[in-house]
């Protein structure tokens, strides 16, 4: 990068006027946030920015229609200066319907025209990197910048998006507003070591401004975005400032002899004092523009919640077809081969997944070699490659995410439970990110307790998050194909790991059929020919293989009957399409590999309860006992469900 230039002498009046003009309509907002909250107008809670108004004043001054802005809980002031919105600001936070989100986000959650701002410290770095990805792929000079404070600094996905920023070399602007505040609580008491060296040690350029010479610092943000631009490399900006306020409404612990000074030189107190008498009125008129816009606010309707979803369709059920002697892993390789072939939007990123690699399970085997720009390997980041794949999905590509073992998905937690999931709905619908992040799942190859788990439990419930989980009864094209069709956010797809090397179920046995439902996400049903039914078996992923196994054993041994549903969609889930085929039998065993405690057997049984589906009807639920999983061959095997335990189960049931 050049040297930075020293500082031009001199701005004129109108550029002046317009980044004083911003700062102080933050300013007189805030104020007028702070007073409403203590009214009782206002709902949970106000992070300002008094004092600090000047960074984004100035940034946004080099900022163009294009770019994007990824800002924290202390956003209002990045937002006013790059939309001027009082009134949608105010709105949002009195939970009016005219909010820039609808009322749904509040002060920290604000969502418009590519700007975007979520509470949780560091996790918005990597889904602004991920909006820089996009800008990069697009090639048209777009720049993203993401503002964080230094109590951000404790967080490892800031130094894990450094690293991807620099490597890949994104166009991605990090402005650390250092206040020398993280809460309540004193930099110098948990931050080691030199703030900018951390920036430098990833190769990325750094600088330091100061609001109160904002002429500097506008001089710093210029040469950095043009440099962006030109280069398409990260930069971080620390801006000294000064919180004047407490950190959220009330709850300053510093003493007035800590504040007082900062008061003095504050660069908006020291300009309103020193400015001509003629210009009283040009600060008359932003007050009373952030007058207008409360009024504006609180005469607006309150905001509602969006409408229930519909209760699902009666489904047709119709013969299911699959390719024959195919594995799993093959039709898979197949299926991301044909949808990047069709669409050049999609994106592979996970840890070895080039060739000759192709991944842990070698479903990307071959994939780079054909689209050698559009799949990537990543370090070992799980939470930034799945942000950045939930930034790259609020574009208008399809990132694929690829998290080599189930168990490091919990790694990720943050991004896709607070970000990924939660951006369709707190932002009011605004924006979806469409990222599919896929996991191998399950035991059964001795990798151990922290290799072999089932941990999909953990996700499901949350709002906004899809969960589905492939099978052996249905071709995986099923089940990634309409995902490229759909734009309702993110999508969490559990793979087993013996179902890999698995062949689909093309060849059901004589006296059987196959069939599938007419749902987007359609539950497989194998079907006995006979007019009576014994017992429906029902699980989802990699189980359902056991409960085919099982109930052939059933039927050649036992003279049982049984009926298996296998279920694609596990969450959102309605239990009322199944009701059809669990008429057929009076008994029901739901198996599933992961932990029974708040699963998925536990919902589906509590859905039926709920509807009364479960007068007459017989109920188990077979699923490992509370213990992690061993290593030991031997003793895996007799924890996780097995055809033997769901034949002596299945006998129990038809025996009591």
């Amino acid at each position: 990068m050049k040297t930075i230039s020293p500082t031009p002498a001199g701005f004129s009046d109108a550029v002046v006027r317009r980044i004083f003009g911003k700062a102080l309509l933050t300013r007189f907002v805030e104020e007028a946030l702070l007073d409403l909250f203590g009214q009782g107008k206002l709902h949970g809670t106000v992070h300002t920015c008094i004092g600090q108004e000047l960074s984004g004043a100035v940034l946004m001054e080099f900022l163009r229609s294009g770019d994007t802005i990824f800002s924290n809980h202390r956003c209002h002031g990045h937002f006013l200066s790059r939309h001027g919105d009082a009134a949608g600001l105010i709105a949002e936070l009195m939970g009016r319907r005219t909010g820039v989100s609808g009322g749904m986000g509040g002060s920290q959650h604000l969502c418009h025209d590519g700007f975007y701002s979520n509470g949780i410290q560091g996790g918005i770095v990597p889904v602004a990197a991920g909006l820089a990805l996009g800008h990069k792929l697009r090639g048209r000079g777009d720049v993203s910048v993401v503002f964080i404070g230094d109590g951000t600094l404790g967080e490892g996905v800031v130094y894990e998006t450094m690293n991807i920023a620099s490597k890949w070399e994104l166009p991605l602007l990090i402005v650390l507003e250092d206040n020398k505040f993280a809460q309540s609580t004193a930099q110098h008491e948990t931050l080691a070591g030199d703030i900018d060296a951390r920036a430098a040690a990833f190769g990325i350029a750094t600088a330091t401004a100061n609001t109160r010479d904002w002429q500097r610092l506008h001089h710093i943000a210029g040469c950095f975005v043009a440099g962006m631009r030109d280069d398409s490399r990260p930069r971080f900006l620390r801006i000294e400032t000064y919180r004047l306020k407490a950190h959220s409404k009330g709850d300053d612990t510093r003493p007035r002899s800590e504040v007082e000074p900062h008061e003095r030189v504050d660069p908006l107190n020291v300009f309103l004092a020193a400015l001509p008498a003629g210009d009283a009125g040009w600060v008359e008129s932003i007050r009373a523009e952030v007058r207008d816009a409360i009024a504006r606010a609180e005469a607006a309707p309150p905001a509602v919640l969006p409408p229930a979803e519909s209760p699902p369709a009666a489904v047709e059920w119709t013969p299911a077809t699959l390719p024959q002697k195919t594995r799993v892993v093959t039709a898979l390789n197949r299926c991301f081969s044909s949808i990047m072939d069709r669409h050049p939007e999609i994106l592979m990123l996970g840890e070895d997944i080039l060739s000759p690699y192709g991944g842990a399970f070698k479903v990307m085997k071959g994939l780079s070699d054909a689209h050698p720009d559009r799949v990537r390997n990543t370090p070992i980041s799980e939470a930034a490659i799945v942000g950045i794949g939930t930034g790259l999905g609020l574009t208008e590509f399809r990132p694929f995410v690829e998290i080599m073992f189930g168990d490091f998905v919990g790694l990720a937690f943050d991004q896709i439970v607070n970000h990924a999931a939660k951006f369709r709905q707190m932002y009011n619908g605004q924006v979806s990110a469409n990222v599919i992040v896929r996991t191998p799942m399950g035991g059964g190859r001795g990798y151990g307790p922290t290799h072999s788990q089932t941990l999909d439990h953990h996700f499901l419930g949350v709002p906004g998050l899809r969960v589905l989980a492939l099978s052996a009864f249905a071709d995986p094209a099923s089940l990634y194909e309409p995902l490229l069709e759909t734009t309702t956010g993110p999508t969490l797809v559990i793979e087993n790991k013996l179902l890999y090397g698995s062949y689909l179920a093309a060849n059901v046995p004589q006296g059987w059929r196959l069939m599938h439902s007419s749902e987007t996400f359609p539950t497989a049903w194998l079907v006995p020919e006979c007019d009576e039914v014994d017992v429906t078996l029902l699980g989802y992923g990699g189980t359902a293989e056991l409960l085919f196994e099982a109930s052939q054993v059933l039927f050649e041994q036992h003279d049982i009957v049984a009926q298996l549903l296998c279920v694609m969609q596990i969450y959102p889930f309605d239990v009322e399409p199944l009701r059809g085929p669990l008429a057929a039998a009076g008994k029901l065993l739901v198996v599933e590999e992961g932990q029974g405690f708040s699963g998925f057997g536990a919902e589906f049984v509590a859905q039926l309860a709920e509807r009364g589906g479960l007068d007459g009807l017989a109920v188990r639920r077979l699923h490992p006992p509370a213990h992690c999983i061993p290593s030991s061959g031997p003793l895996e095997k007799e924890m996780l469900p097995n055809v033997a335990g769901i034949v002596r189960t299945v006998l129990e049931m038809t025996r009591a």
